[in-house]
């Protein structure tokens, strides 16, 4: 059997290494798109504040691993897919025969519509090339200005203010983390970043970004929609990520948000699967077609995708929201339906004082999802609650009235 995984991420990664675990004779080729060994991108905020060096970002750290465990690896990008022919074609035109495939391709970063993006200075986060850039500008004392305040936004946060910049948030939705946070939770966060000495600007556009007139050519000005300006050595775009599958184009793979698949993580066509953030796989709760782009989730998926391209029946359960954020020591969490359902019971409890937080979303005396800001205790215990969808009885009462007591009604749980 000839396989060939498209994508060295970590869903790539795994689903490779699973696959040549169940068939040890059979090819593996693994195909990279950047001119790096495979890496996290969850890593990359510790290599921008020093605390690893660039192999620390490397998702197996043994030199040779890959060609020990016989898997061919090489640096490529995907130009297209015949899947009829088990064909694929690589950049410069060279093919790539296989029986099976899997797309493990990944997101790439939103161009948002900014005039001045492709100003020098003006740099994504979303790989080693760009934090290499982004540590050349953002030295003690630059004045750095960060689009936007979601989850991959405010992974990036905190190094930019170890390193000693002086940054200012930009973000067009009304309160940072929209689609982790509500406007509670989120206007929380604002006011944490804002003590550290955080400028953040929420419900405000970039318009334009420019060379500033008669300054040298690393100052830029940002113009905002309210008229106003600031002024900056560095901006770093954080405007959220796209599924990367424009070249399955003509293939026949039937493509969403991401690439469709069934609960096997198959797509529409027999012979290729997708896995990680390229591809739209079942919900935990609804079992509908999501793309969920955390590292967890993609994970997953290698590892079952692969076994199910391997000959095994493997059903994939569905992927359930899980993030947790540090914001330079403030703890954030989301997990599962965390915005409710209808018909659904909400429990909260606010502290704002000491920065605390906490709200469940019940369906019946289902716990489905979780706010928690300001606490480390116990905080997988909740999602624990949340994925096995156990009746909580009259603990769903308990809660109601103190939702601090989720430990308890965890452990009388799993006494039954």
């Amino acid at each position: 059997m000839s396989y060939v995984v498209v994508g060295a991420g970590p869903s790539g990664v795994i689903a490779a290494e699973t696959l040549k675990r169940a068939g040890p004779s059979d090819d593996v080729l693994l195909i990279g798109a950047e001119p790096e060994p495979p890496y996290s991108r969850m890593a990359i905020p510790y290599y921008l504040t020093g605390k690893i060096d660039e192999a620390g970002t490397y998702l197996r750290k043994t030199a040779g691993h890959y060609e020990g465990l016989g898997i061919q690896y090489i640096e490529s990008v995907a130009e297209s897919i015949d899947p009829g022919d088990g064909k694929l074609t690589l950049a410069g035109g060279d093919t790539v025969l296989f029986d099976q495939a899997l797309i493990a391709t990944g997101a790439r970063p939103i161009r948002p519509p900014i005039e001045g993006l492709d100003l020098e200075g003006v740099h994504h986060c979303w790989t080693l090339e760009d934090a290499r850039h982004i540590i050349g500008y953002a030295d003690a004392g630059a004045d750095v200005v960060l689009i936007g305040a979601g989850f991959i936004a405010c992974t990036i946060l905190e190094s930019l203010v170890l390193r000693g910049v002086n940054l200012t948030v930009v973000e067009m939705e009304e309160h940072m983390l929209p689609r982790m946070m509500d406007d509670v939770g989120g206007e929380m966060i604002k006011r944490w970043c804002e003590e550290k000495g955080v400028t953040v600007r929420i419900g405000t556009k970039v318009t334009k970004l420019e060379h500033r007139a008669g300054a040298d050519e690393d100052r830029l000005t940002v113009d905002l929609d309210d008229q106003s300006q600031i002024a900056a050595h560095l901006v770093v775009v954080a405007a959220g990520v796209q599924s990367n599958t424009d070249f399955l184009g003509g293939s026949g793979i039937e493509v969403g948000t991401g690439i469709v698949v069934d609960k096997f993580l198959r797509s529409s066509v027999a012979n290729v699967y997708a896995s990680g953030d390229c591809a739209e796989g079942p919900d935990f709760f609804t079992g509908k077609g999501v793309v969920h782009a955390v590292q967890p989730t993609a994970a997953d998926h290698g590892r079952i995708a692969a076994m199910n391209m391997a000959g095994k029946s493997v059903p994939y359960n569905g992927s359930l929201i899980m993030n947790v954020l540090d914001t330079m020591g403030l703890i954030s969490v989301s997990f599962g339906a965390w915005q409710g359902v209808e018909g659904g019971e909400r429990s909260v409890v606010v502290d704002e004082t000491v920065f605390r937080y906490l709200r469940l979303e019940f369906d019946e005396d289902r716990l489905i999802g979780c706010l928690s800001l300001g606490r480390t205790d116990h905080v997988g215990v909740l999602r624990g609650l949340i994925q096995m969808r156990r009746r909580l009885g009259a603990w769903k009462d308990r809660l109601m009235t103190d939702p601090h007591r989720f430990m308890e009604a965890y452990v009388a749980g799993a006494q039954l």
